[in-house]
């Protein structure tokens, strides 16, 4: 980089710092404020930090791989994460539901959702436990993809044998830390909001660059890792690397890394059914934090509608860069070896002086804003749901923002270690969403449809899941994503369900509190039954319209993204197809659900 890009790199590191410090009085004054921003964030806000906390720099890594290596059709494999697929459930019926509880985290819920008896207390403890553990892995994925990218451009010395790009995570992670411990999620919207415009303008500027110098040829060469550390190289056709309608089987070399895709209609479908069951269940972390701090049901909303259409920019963005590390590859003879490489190659090489600046800033933007909304999530299940619930119940305001700010530093140190045994960040992205995440999936689907589920069972359901991740994941690492997520879903579904059978239901005193706030669909007719019956047909008739939401809203996401990438591949033919189907699906979800948003929900 030349003294321009790093001066813009400065200025924006300088000024997150002062925005996030800005808000350090008003994060102080209670745990409320620390982490739901005493829910008086504005829904474009909420939504604008949402947005930047889904784009990261070690997601975009792997997105811009996967299309980099298996073109356009790439894009599917994303359907397990990258996609944010469960923003589409969030947007309709799920973000509501989350909100109508009026909790702070996922576990204070079950307190909500099991009462405060034995059952609902073990319950919280468990979901705090399980969520503080996936946090902690999940921000040594982030903090690893972050050191991998920023280490391309520091050039660190190995130093006392820690690698170059630990250091570099540490330096990203320290200097996020310092304003998430100080402000909370003020300081964490406020500084995303900024982060955001960062990310969207440098978005413009590489789909530009992309569309107006880059070609791909006909034919070219790709080059995907090897399982024995090696690489291997294959020539691909333009129109085929283009073509985003997805086919059965893949052709990758039984040694290369990205052989476990040549099923690939069967690993779509299990991405698919994976997102679909994640996406009715809900969600819990910072995406839940959102829909905690939000002031009303139309808020949730709206903010949901906001964060998808931005999330939308990242896919042409993604393909820009592939298309940019192809031509380059193969126009130099420098072919890149590992995919992964692809994004920062394409900056280090191909962007101009200045804008590289500005590039690098809105990367390390969206590492950041991902970070600092995890960390901030994840420390308030310690605070909330086991020092202020279990070990001291009595401690003061000020007692738990401190215990929130070393929280966070706890969970930034557990994150920094893990990195020193991750390998490739597609394969731990892999183990978090196909494994650790259905070690969750299967009880947090069931809380909401079944009134018999009570805490033990969803205890139960938590602890068999993620100890079959863990396992799975410490002795069959190499194991095939859907194999993973069928083995870790099937053990966690039957002790939910042997459980819950072998133990006493919920009181029904709490389940009907729970039913008539917050208004779901699904097996509770026992519980239906006892309230009355005006109550029951209005829940009756919003369950109906969000029901069909719902199979509107999966499939306009989908075409809405792939719409916004066909256009940087220059697929016009493909493009008309999409864009008429997204005018028809956009149009159904006018009619079903915006029309019909709750203007008074609380």
């Amino acid at each position: 980089m030349e003294i321009i890009d790093y001066s813009i790199v400065v200025v924006y590191l300088v000024g997150i710092l002062i925005i996030g410090m800005w808000f350090e009085k008003k994060a102080s004054k209670s745990i409320d404020s620390f982490f739901l921003g005493d829910r008086s964030l504005k829904w474009w806000a909420l939504g604008a930090s949402g947005m930047a906390s889904n784009i990261d720099v070690s997601g975009t890594m792997i997105n811009v791989a996967l299309i980099y290596a298996l073109g356009a059709q790439g894009y599917f494999v994303e359907i397990r994460g990258g996609i944010v697929l469960i923003m589409a459930f969030m947007m309709v019926f799920m973000g509501k539901w989350n909100r109508r509880a009026r909790v702070m985290t996922l576990a204070e819920w079950m307190v909500f959702r099991f009462g405060n008896s034995r059952q609902g207390k073990i319950a919280r403890l468990v979901c705090a436990v399980a969520v503080l553990m996936s946090t902690i892995a999940i921000t040594g994925y982030f903090a690893i993809g972050s050191g991998k990218f920023i280490g391309e451009f520091l050039q660190l010395p190995e130093i006392w044998g820690v690698k170059p790009d630990f250091i570099a995570s540490v330096i990203m992670v320290s200097i996020a830390l310092v304003y998430t411990a100080a402000s909370g999620l003020y300081g964490v919207v406020w500084t995303d909001v900024i982060q955001g415009g960062i990310i969207l303008l440098s978005i413009f500027v590489v789909i530009y660059i992309s569309m107006t110098q880059y070609f791909l040829p006909e034919t070219f060469t790709i080059s995907t890792p090897t399982f024995d550390g090696g690489f291997i190289s294959q020539t691909v056709a333009r129109e085929d690397w283009v073509n985003i309608f997805p086919k059965w089987e893949l052709n990758f070399p039984e040694e290369s890394r990205y052989s476990i895709y040549n099923l690939f209609g069967i690993s779509i479908f299990f991405y698919l059914a994976k997102t679909v069951i994640e996406g009715s269940g809900g969600t819990g972390g910072y995406m839940m934090q959102r829909y905690n701090a939000a002031r009303s049901d139309r808020d949730a909303g709206l903010l949901s509608l906001f964060w998808t259409v931005l999330l939308t920019f990242r896919w042409p963005f993604t393909a820009a860069i592939a298309i940019m590390a192809i031509v380059y590859g193969n126009s130099s003879g420098n072919i890149i070896q590992d995919p992964e490489l692809a994004l920062p190659v394409v900056v280090d090489k191909l962007i101009p002086v200045g804008f590289k600046g500005l590039l690098i800033a809105g990367l390390m933007s969206a590492a950041m804003s991902t970070f600092v909304s995890i960390v901030n999530a994840g420390a308030s299940y310690w605070v909330n749901d086991i020092y202020r619930s279990f070990i001291k119940p009595d401690a003061s305001q000020k007692s738990l923002v401190n215990q929130s700010r070393l929280a966070s530093v706890a969970v930034v140190a557990g994150g920094l270690i893990l990195t020193l045994f991750i390998g490739s960040i597609n394969e731990i992205w892999g183990w978090l969403t196909m494994s650790m995440g259905a070690g969750l999936i299967v009880p947090l689907i069931i809380r909401w449809y079944w009134w018999r589920l009570n805490g033990y069972g969803f205890t139960a359901g938590v602890f068999a899941g993620m100890t079959t991740a863990i396992v799975q994941g410490l002795l069959f690492p190499g194991s095939p994503e859907y194999i993973s997520f069928l083995a870790v879903s099937v053990l966690s579904f039957t002790g939910t369900v042997i459980v819950t059978l072998l133990t006493e239901p919920t009181e029904d005193e709490v389940l009907s509190k729970f039913y008539l706030k917050t208004r779901p669909f699904g097996f509770w007719g026992k519980i239906a039954e006892q309230i009355d019956p005006e109550s029951r047909a209005s829940i009756k008739k919003e369950n109906k319209r969000d029901i069909i939401s719902g199979f509107i809203s999966v499939p306009w996401q989908l075409t809405l993204f792939a719409t916004a990438m066909v256009v940087v591949l220059r697929d016009w033919t493909t493009f008309i197809i999409l864009f008429f189907i997204l005018a028809v699906l956009s149009y159904l979800l006018y009619t079903v659900w915006y029309k019909n948003l709750d203007t008074n929900g609380e």
